[in-house]
């Protein structure tokens, strides 16, 4: 069976479009008559020779693009329920894309059901699919495709999934009102700047007499955002982008995230963050009982820091050589105290899992406890910057009115 993506006609004449599947083109466009539809166009979503993936990732760019977070959530919860109940992997996709309310996640879902009846792995189909499913989701699949054990994988998946879109929404909530705030400033900033300032000024400095600095720094701001201020919007946004692009070179990335991970002022943050992604896909993992060294190959590929990642992968070796994980942690020099005295103690008592699960949380728990605190300090931070910036702009046209009598020729 193969998936295609068809455009067509129904009896009233309206056009609609999707994925059907179907042995071959021929045998689509007679599932469609059988529909009452008209096919107007039936293409395969892969190629039938050479990387099948080409394809099928085509087609999401074309179709499918990104879901949102409460999208994923929701299908990994369903998929979860369904493989833990012993349904066929194929058998589950197919039953939430017929329960889908959105015709994207269905053609998303069919496509990865039609990349698994080619024989591929379920890990391998989501490949096609980064933008959909990261690092995380994939290798956990794979880790537990490998293992056996799926259905607990997909389990411990779906409330990973849930719990990091339930944080995303309260970090989106809580900067909505100042991003906001520091949109609507810099916009009225710059239109005072651009249309206002100068009119105010030009009574001024018809006078001839001299400005006070404020003042006149005021006014060549003003006359550079006037004349300059899209030159430079357009160039910071290219900088940005050309940042952007360059980041993604393994070898440029790898010594920013380097960088990242020794500055003094991001590095606790970076490793923190790092620590609890580890722990977490580490826990989930080892109580979902899939081997030690599988879990941390599959761990280490969910470190977003490419440098914190080198140090887990040279971990993880030395653990296949004999060393014991607490040890090979410690020598990483990534980790907090905390959470390889936790991983000792667990080696030890051989409860390696319960104790990971505890670590992890424990990493995730101080790691929101610091995201919320940069968050509250983000409202007053934005409030001061544009309350100082406004009281400059109010004390540059304010101060030449003070000194009227020194103006006057």
């Amino acid at each position: 069976m193969a998936a295609f993506a068809y455009s067509a006609v129904d009896a009233r004449g309206r056009s609609t479009k999707g994925i059907v599947e179907a042995a071959s083109a021929s045998a689509a466009r007679q599932a469609l008559r059988a529909r009452a539809l008209l096919p107007v166009s039936v293409e395969p979503t892969a190629t039938s020779a050479g990387s099948p993936g080409a394809g099928v990732a085509g087609l999401l760019r074309r179709r499918s693009g990104a879901i949102g977070a409460r999208a994923l959530s929701l299908v990994t919860r369903q998929l979860a329920t369904l493989i833990g109940a012993g349904i066929r992997v194929e058998d589950a996709l197919r039953t939430v894309a017929d329960q889908a309310g959105s015709a994207r996640i269905a053609s998303l879902l069919i496509t990865l059901r039609a990349a698994v009846l080619d024989g591929r792995s379920f890990a391998q189909a989501l490949g096609d699919h980064p933008q959909v499913f990261g690092d995380y989701y994939r290798a956990s699949i794979a880790a537990g495709e490998a293992s056996g054990r799926l259905g607990q994988v997909m389990d411990h998946l779906a409330a990973f999934v849930e719990t990091r879109a339930r944080n995303r929404q309260t970090v989106q909530l809580a900067l909505l009102y100042p991003g906001i705030l520091a949109v609507v400033s810099l916009a009225v900033i710059t239109a005072l700047l651009t249309f206002v300032v100068p009119d105010i000024v030009r009574v001024f400095t018809a006078r001839g007499a001299e400005l006070p600095f404020l003042t006149r720094a005021l006014i060549g701001l003003s006359a550079f955002v006037s004349t300059w201020g899209i030159a430079v919007a357009g160039l910071a946004a290219a900088a940005v982008g050309a940042g952007l692009w360059l980041l993604r070179r393994p070898r440029l990335r790898m010594r920013w995230d380097r960088g990242l991970a020794r500055s003094r002022l991001t590095r606790g943050f970076v490793l923190k963050s790092n620590a609890a992604q580890f722990a977490g896909t580490l826990a989930t993992l080892t109580v979902s009982r899939v081997g030690l060294m599988e879990a941390l190959s599959a761990a280490a590929q969910t470190v977003p820091n490419l440098h914190v990642r080198a140090r887990v992968e040279a971990a993880a070796g030395r653990v296949r050589e004999g060393a014991s994980l607490s040890a090979s942690l410690s020598e990483a020099g990534v980790f907090p105290p905390m959470l390889i005295a936790m991983v000792a103690s667990g080696e030890a008592g051989g409860v390696l899992g319960q104790t990971l699960s505890r670590a992890a949380e424990d990493q995730a728990r101080d790691l929101n406890a610091l995201v919320a605190a940069l968050v509250a300090l983000v409202e007053p931070a934005v409030l001061l910057l544009m309350g100082g910036i406004v009281m400059l702009l109010v004390l540059a046209i304010l101060l030449p009115i003070v000194n009227l009598n020194n103006l006057v020729t």
